[in-house]
């Protein structure tokens, strides 16, 4: 059981969360993230952690609801537990001194790209950030891109905010202005990686994208999160989720990614017309969960203590 300690919105239908998870948050490094299960029949989704703190032994991650998953974990609050966490997972970004490292990140992928960003500034890379979302309520964590880079730049697709266009439109923008350019991240939806990478391989800039495809364990095991890297396959939970975006299939990516799609409307419209109810049956459950978790550990605590009376001292030892 893993016990959320702050919930709190951060953007339409984005919700930030700390969980307390101290193996993880000792291990974490940028890029990497964690596969949460909200009950013993519910969905395995996959999560970059934002940040983490060792010493409090928490870690951040932001979820955007919009399936039924998703939809659930955003009902939850300070003060209710996850059933399941699995982590860290994946390779970790790769941090180095490229010179000028530009990020793109659109909405929720913001907080996946964070992580990253803050590497390569203490790494003494120039960073610029280049933050996108579809209007002003869906632009996230401004303050802390602004901290985690040099240069930032907001952009809305309907121009409530920031500028007005699409995060490629700003980088063909630093491009035609002469900019030289070492490094590219892009986090977001595949369609925008995509057209990152159409502009970026031609002119021979390093580009990675972060790949959001299915997974299930998160291991290699199951095979869900397969991508193409030209003709080889290449599995984004052990290999990934950072990949060369000169090598990605973006279209066998965004296939396999509609495979579930008729499933996965079916199910969120089943939890929007009983949300209360389900909600409710997901609380229990895990209250029971807690109890089963809270005698566990008397009974191992009183076996302990059984086990240390009964042991002989060091005196009746050597004369026995």
């Amino acid at each position: 059981m893993y016990k959320i300690v702050e919930a709190r919105n951060v953007g339409l239908n984005i919700k930030q969360f700390t969980i307390e998870a101290p193996r993880i948050a000792r291990k974490q490094k940028p890029g990497q993230f964690l596969i949460l299960r909200l009950h013993e029949k519910g969905e395995r989704i996959p999560l970059t952690i934002k940040s983490s703190d060792p010493a409090a032994g928490t870690v951040t991650v932001v979820v955007q609801g919009i399936g039924k998953t998703t939809m659930m974990m955003n009902s939850l609050e300070a003060g209710d537990s996850i059933l399941d966490i699995v982590g860290p997972l994946g390779r970790p970004s790769e941090i180095e001194m490229y010179g000028t490292a530009v990020i793109l990140a659109g909405s929720v992928g913001t907080a996946m790209a964070l992580p990253t960003a803050n590497a390569l500034k203490r790494a003494g890379n120039h960073v610029v950030f280049i933050e996108g979302a579809r209007g002003k309520e869906m632009v996230v964590f401004e303050d802390e891109v602004r901290a985690a880079s040099k240069e930032t730049y907001i952009m809305t697709d309907d121009g409530s905010y920031g500028e007005q266009g699409l995060v490629t439109k700003k980088l063909n923008d630093l491009i035609a202005a002469g900019r030289h350019i070492d490094f590219v991240l892009a986090v977001g939806p595949v369609p925008m990686m995509r057209a990152v990478a159409q502009i970026t391989g031609p002119l021979g800039i390093k580009t990675m994208v972060s790949l959001n495809s299915i997974m299930v364990d998160g291991t290699g095991m199951c095979g869900g999160c397969r991508v193409l890297l030209g003709n080889t396959s290449k599995f984004a939970c052990v290999d990934g989720p950072e990949f060369d975006a000169s090598l990605v299939n973006f279209e066998v990516l965004m296939q396999r990614n509609q495979m579930y799609r008729d499933k996965e409307c079916e199910s969120l419209h089943e939890f929007e017309e009983h949300r209360a109810e389900e909600l409710a049956e997901l609380r229990a459950e895990l209250a029971e969960k807690e109890k089963e978790v809270a005698r566990l550990a008397a009974e191992l605590a009183e076996e302990e203590r059984v086990a240390h009376a009964t042991e002989p001292s060091g005196k009746d030892a050597l004369h026995v």
